[in-house]
């Protein structure tokens, strides 16, 4: 048989693969090379540094340097696509034909290079992107930035027909699938790749409840405040909240509150602890976009999930977690929970359903057969 070589090309340096877009992204490329693809990995860097981790699993892999200059805040297509535009990866990726992988709306620019012409072209959707940008400009209290995440939402707005010209969408999501779908013809649903492969919860209870996130994002923050101010007030359980960076009126606004404890930066071993020991794992947030992949770490570690519907956002994983909207309904919720157990068939459910749908192998086979 012969080899099968894949470029992907990636927004960002993909390890170490510590947040949603880029878990997707090094785990994907990582199941490929296993399933025997020469991968060619090409990465954008801006702030992260080179990784000898990366020359280990894959074929070649190349870096580039992101232009994050000011002079793409004037031109009319998106920032996020304008400083990833590179002559250099264009030149690499011309010495061959082998099929190309562009790891979001953020790596597309190649679709528009008429030498790119009849080669084979997949998009890898992991967001709706201007629906992301105009949430990000409403949730901003900085003016600068408000302006900027609004005038990018309406840039990625005009550009998004520019995807016309892959040979295939690959949406990350049940609701970016049926967005894609109703605007494009070729667009596929394959889940979110992950580090997970096998259930680490533990029966019983716990007696706190578990909110993290990196604490430095707007999202991020306001879901505290909203879970500090209307949920866990007067509440007689423990909230503990860990993440990276919390602002300094988050650190003030917790203190204000008896039964909530901060941990700031917490390395991976403790909050895998805590997410493991913990009764509840909560996960609430105002944007119904892309997929919450640490809602996928919490299914395969910890034991109850309450989220809000926006968080499900079409993963599929409704029959897994606990569904409550309003402060109210989930003030009473999280008293319900405390008096159960997690038990030996919640697991089995819990593997059962992960097993189908999140299931790595399964979803690079889809991926090689639609590529290949």
């Amino acid at each position: 048989m012969p080899e099968k070589h894949l470029h992907i090309i990636s927004f960002d340096i993909p390890w170490p693969a510590n947040y949603g877009g880029v878990i997707d992204v090094f785990y994907k490329a990582k199941e490929l090379s296993e399933q025997g693809i020469n991968v060619h990995l090409h990465c954008f860097e801006y702030g992260r540094s080179y990784n000898g981790t990366l020359q280990k699993l894959f074929y070649e892999v190349n870096y580039y340097k992101r232009d994050i200059s000011k002079k793409h805040l004037f031109k009319n297509i998106p920032y996020i696509v304008s400083t990833r535009v590179s002559e250099e990866l264009a030149t690499n990726l011309l010495k061959d034909n082998y099929p190309i992988l562009m790891e979001g709306i953020h790596t597309s620019a190649l679709l528009t290079d008429a030498r790119f012409t009849g080669r084979k072209r997949f998009v890898r959707t992991h967001n709706i992107e201007h629906d992301y940008y105009q949430n990000l400009g409403k949730a901003e209290a900085d003016l600068f930035k408000k302006y900027y995440f609004f005038n990018e939402a309406a840039k990625l707005k005009r550009y998004e027909h520019t995807l016309d010209k892959a040979d295939a969408l690959i949406a990350i999501s049940k609701n970016d699938y049926n967005y894609f779908a109703s605007k494009f013809d070729k667009v596929e649903f394959i889940p979110a790749f992950h580090p997970h492969t096998k259930i680490g919860c533990k029966t019983g209870k716990g007696d706190y409840v578990l909110y993290h996130g990196n604490l430095s994002v707007s999202e991020n923050y306001n879901a505290v405040k909203y879970l500090a101010t209307k949920v866990f007030n007067g509440l007689p359980y423990q909230l503990k909240v860990a993440g990276l960076n919390p602002p300094k009126h988050l650190v003030q606004l917790i203190k204000n509150f008896p039964n909530i404890e901060l941990i700031e930066n917490p390395d991976d071993e403790m909050l895998d602890k805590l997410i493991v020991e913990a009764h509840i794992n909560v996960a609430i947030t105002s944007q119904a976009t892309g997929l919450k992949l640490k809602l996928l770490n919490t299914l395969y570690n910890g034991r109850f999930c309450l989220v809000n519907d926006k968080m499900l956002s079409g993963s599929k994983l409704d029959n897994l977690t606990i569904i409550a909207n309003e402060a109210s309904k989930m003030r009473a919720t999280i008293k319900k929970i405390f008096s159960k157990s997690f038990t030996n068939n919640d697991i089995r459910e819990r593997k059962r359903l992960l097993g189908l749908i999140y299931n790595n192998g399964d979803n690079v086979q889809k991926l090689i057969d639609l590529m290949f």
